[in-house]
């Protein structure tokens, strides 16, 4: 299938059982001449990022595995991965079963692995830059328990080992324009100054880039499919900033816009912005800034106060400029996505076409918007059983054909200057088994329950989870992943602090936050399905009767929900009432953006149930 576009994302097969035949007898020499029994690999790079620039793929290289979330710990001996409940089937795809061991990451993980198998007097390295100091903290007294050591090694040796390691990102840093950032950047480090003396410190030091690109309204280029400048930078309780970062990354445009008040300094200059403070009390993150960054203030002598990115709130609760950005922007992405939704109610019903031709196909409609900046992340396109893999990253190696009778699963999203889009639907290839229209409808039911919950100030995600897995759990079904995820603004597709999961979690849910809403249901070796829309959270309509002021969620995402897989009878009144009410706004909102063909479609698929 050809297309006259640059495609954002590539179907080369990356990782793979190759990478750990190959790179494990290099680590395990460099093992040797650092003289540690064993090093601790988690997937997280130097700025605890989710998605990783090419040269801090540290996992993917000694292993081959690809999932965003995951650890190993490496021995003379022995190697052992991590992963959580996602990635159980594709950890045995891509890395080498003879040469891993496979272990759960959670209820312990690498921590709880240290204290069964670490042996007397083992010496285990760890790179303080990849590590938060809580789980590093962990780590030691595991390994304590055991009578073995941890330390920390000033060269990582995977970095030693890896020949012809790709060079690290230089993407030019761009302005985010007031109209979707919604307020200047020298209201934000006001305000984060404010909050930061509040707390009786005398800076910040903040290592997040996401934090970074929010806070002096700036984007970049150096991670795929999430906008963000790497960098780092200290605010004061004045609103000057230290910012640290490779000088080839600016602009004399961008220069000017970070003004006087931004003093620019390279990346390695970070030591010396930290010496600085000695004496200082700064606050520093345990989640998103490393055990490294703490031991260097640590031994500057600078007081460190553990405590949240005062970043990370604000950026979350986002202004109606963002909102109305994010609003305007799914508008544009479900107009494209109603498009493909067409062609595969229709072309691809034939069963020629595999997943990537679906994905390349989906992404033409999103780029012929003409101001697409990049996918969100690499679609999940899985048909049949591919859908079973919650986190199934297609390429030319597993590819497989929308086969009729089966389900396909497409997770996909764009990137614009105004808003990030995240949303998954199932569609029937043929004709659907009346088991996974059943199981469809329990999920279903469990996405509306969370679309229309009223909940009281202070709940938080962990209080609504259970909701979304109610119907699923009264069939003996749950789903191995969380139900929501908090998205950015031209920023991550997964955003913290914020999210809804079994997980326990203190972030209460404010007005502006937005969440995914993506309860699943996957049949290993068969059929995936999952149902996500973006919501944001706001102010609720007073309740008759009621005594306390509620919350509640408006809907972001818009494109139908496949009726062939609703078993109408399984919904009860105010369940069918909601989604005729959701597919109306869909058509209303739509329908005058699409052609004609596609607008016939849109009427049948947004029909009253």
């Amino acid at each position: 299938m050809g297309h006259d576009f640059k495609t954002l994302q590539t179907f080369d097969v990356k990782g793979g059982p190759q990478f750990g035949r190959d790179n494990l007898p290099k680590l395990r020499a460099a093992l040797k001449t650092d003289r540690l029994d064993g090093f601790l690999i988690p997937h997280e790079d130097e700025y605890q990022n989710e998605y990783l620039p090419e040269c801090n793929e540290r996992l993917m290289w000694v292993s081959g595995f690809t999932g965003s979330a995951g650890a190993a710990i490496v021995t003379t001996a022995k190697a052992i991965m991590f992963v959580d409940g996602r990635y159980t089937l594709q950890v045995r795809q891509q890395v080498d079963t003879a040469l891993f061991e496979f272990v759960s990451l959670e209820n312990g993980g690498m921590a709880k692995w240290l204290r069964e198998y670490a042996a007397q007097d083992e010496v285990y390295g760890y790179d303080a830059r990849l590590h938060s100091p809580n789980a590093l903290k962990r780590l030691k007294e595991a390994a304590a328990l055991r009578g073995a050591k941890l330390v920390e090694v000033q060269t990582n040796p995977i970095d030693s080992a890896w020949t012809n390691r790709p060079p690290a990102p230089l993407s030019a840093i761009t302005v985010q324009p007031l109209k979707y950032a919604g307020m200047p950047h020298s209201e934000k480090r006001a305000q984060i100054a404010k909050s930061i003396a509040e707390q009786g410190a005398d800076a910040a030091v903040i290592t997040a880039p996401a934090s970074i690109a929010w806070l002096l309204n700036i984007r970049g280029a150096d991670v795929q499919c999430t906008p963000l400048p790497l960098s780092s930078a200290i605010i004061d309780t004045k609103g000057h900033v230290n910012f640290y970062v490779a000088p080839e990354k600016l602009s004399d445009e961008l220069r000017a816009h970070l003004g006087n008040e931004v003093s620019i300094a390279g990346e390695d200059d970070l030591q010396n912005g930290i010496k600085a403070l000695k004496g200082k009390t700064v606050i520093a993150d345990p989640n998103t800034s490393s055990a490294w960054i703490f031991d260097r203030f640590t031994q500057a002598g600078a007081q460190v106060k553990s405590a949240a990115d005062p970043v990370a709130m604000p950026k979350a609760c986002k202004s109606e400029a963002e909102i109305n950005g994010t609003i305007a922007a799914h508008i544009r992405d479900g107009a494209a996505l109603i498009k493909f939704l067409h062609w595969l109610d229709t072309e691809a019903q034939s069963g020629d076409y595999d997943e990537i031709e679906a994905a390349v196909k989906l992404e033409s409609f999103r780029h012929a918007t003409g101001i697409l900046e990049d996918l969100s992340f690499e679609s999940i396109s899985g048909a049949g059983s591919n859908g079973a893999v919650v986190h199934y990253r297609v390429n030319q190696a597993t590819t497989q054909k929308l086969e009729r009778g089966s389900l396909f699963l497409i997770d996909s999203g764009g990137q614009y200057r105004d808003g990030t889009t995240d949303v998954t639907r199932t569609v029937p290839i043929g004709n659907a088994s009346r088991e996974m229209a059943e199981r469809f409808t329990l999920v279903l039911k469990g996405h509306i329950a969370l679309a229309v919950v009223r909940f009281p100030e202070g709940t938080t995600g962990s209080n609504l989870d259970a909701l979304a897995r109610m119907p699923l759990w009264s069939a003996g079904l749950d789903y191995d992943h969380g139900t929501g995820h908090g998205v950015g603004v031209f920023l991550g597709v997964h955003e913290g602090p914020q999210r809804i999961s079994k997980a326990p979690n203190t972030i209460a849910l404010r007005p502006g936050m937005i969440v995914s809403n993506e309860p699943g249901y996957y049949k290993t070796g068969e059929y995936g399905i999952r149902i996500e829309n973006l919501q944001y959270v706001t102010q609720a309509e007073d309740i008759s009767g009621g005594e306390r002021k509620m919350l509640g969620f408006k809907n972001l995402t818009l494109a139908p929900i496949h009726r062939d897989l609703i078993v109408t009878d399984m919904l009860s009144p105010a369940e069918r009432a909601y989604m005729d009410a959701y597919h109306a706004g869909v058509w209303d909102t739509l329908s005058p953006l699409v052609d004609a063909d596609v607008r016939d479609w849109l009427k049948a698929a947004c029909a009253p149930l």
